[in-house]
This record gives structure tokens, C-alpha cells and sequence, in this order.
């Protein structure tokens, strides 16, 4: 039997369930009918990411990471186009 795949939004609606806390824990993964394992995993992912959403200038590092590695992309791209003018011109 394969397992089921649950999508984002599944997973958010059990967790928060748990959260909750007007079920217990094994309750609420005999009705989803998964392991308490998984649930806690997903829960851990979940106040993970939502740490790092709220974490003072996380957001900001990655974007100047992003911007950072966009501009060194850009250079050798204008690199090789560089390149590839120079090389059409050896063969006219």
C-alpha cells in the first residue's frame, strides 16, 4: 500500500490541531491516521520555519545573500557575452 501524501496544508491543519491542545496528541494522529512520529516532526518543521519568519534580520541576510549571488551571476554573464562578441568578430 503506498503512503499518503499529505500537501502543506494538511500537514499546518494537523499540527495546529496539536497546538491546540483541545485533543490529545495521539488522538488527533489516530484520526489522521499517522504516527505520532511524523506528527511531531511536522511540528518541529512548523515552529522551526515560523522562528526563523520571526527571528530579528533573517529575512534581511538571506536577501542580501540573494542580491549578492544575483550580481555575481550577472558579472559572468556580462563576462560571456563579452566573450561570445569577441569570438564572432575572430570569425568574420
Amino acid at each position: 500500500m503506498k503512503p499518503r501524501q499529505w500537501s502543506s496544508e494538511e500537514k499546518m491543519a494537523i499540527v495546529l490541531e496539536g497546538l491546540k491542545g483541545e485533543k490529545s496528541v495521539a488522538e488527533i494522529c489516530r484520526e489522521h491516521q499517522i504516527s505520532q512520529a511524523l506528527y511531531y516532526r511536522w511540528r518541529d518543521r512548523f515552529l522551526e520555519a515560523g522562528q526563523k519568519g520571526l527571528s530579528k534580520g533573517g529575512s534581511e541576510d538571506e536577501t542580501k545573500a540573494l542580491q549578492a549571488q544575483i550580481e555575481k551571476l550577472e558579472k559572468f554573464i556580462g563576462r560571456q557575452t563579452m566573450a561570445i562578441e569577441a569570438l564572432k568578430k575572430l570569425k568574420s
